[in-house]
């Protein structure tokens, strides 16, 4: 389902320079480079939970951890781009969510993850928050080149 003003790009490469990322052909990317563009992900990644046939709990999860991980690259990344890529696999259905940004990078990645941490006003229960809200999650940085985070949440079994 698109929203207005949807901009939504299917597989490939990541629209950030300097990371190399696969998706499945089934992926969409959505740029996100204004406040308006916040809410439209959220849409997105809700559609494709219900669509995977997300419980409501866990489509709220996972829009939760999408809307913090989008946020972070608008507010400290200047914008980057999100990547819904549904998984069916043998193991189950699930959704993996990329997000990317050419902004300043992290020092630490490890320590951006733990609660209270942060390096701007913010309270710093974002990125470990999300963390939380999903099955696997992954945070990879280089200063001054940007940052790439990798989320994936599974349905019930």
């Amino acid at each position: 389902m698109t929203h207005p003003g949807e901009e939504a790009h299917h597989g490939g490469e990541s629209a950030d320079a300097g990371w190399a990322l696969e998706t499945s052909e089934a992926a969409r990317s959505y740029p996100v480079r204004t406040e308006a563009d916040l809410l439209t992900v959220r849409h997105a990644v809700r559609d494709a939970t219900e669509e995977l046939g997300f419980s409501l709990v866990d489509q709220t999860r996972v829009v939760t951890a999408a809307s913090e991980l989008v946020r972070n690259a608008y507010v400290h990344g200047g914008g980057g781009t999100l990547f819904i890529d549904p998984l069916r696999q043998a193991r189950g259905v699930g959704i993996r969510l990329v997000v990317t940004d050419e902004g300043p990078g992290i020092e630490d990645a490890r320590q951006a993850i733990v609660d209270g941490f942060t390096t701007g006003s913010g309270l710093g229960h974002g990125l470990g928050g999300a963390r939380r809200l999903m099955h696997t999650f992954e945070v990879h940085s280089v200063p001054g080149k940007g940052t790439m985070v990798t989320a994936v949440r599974w349905t019930d079994r």
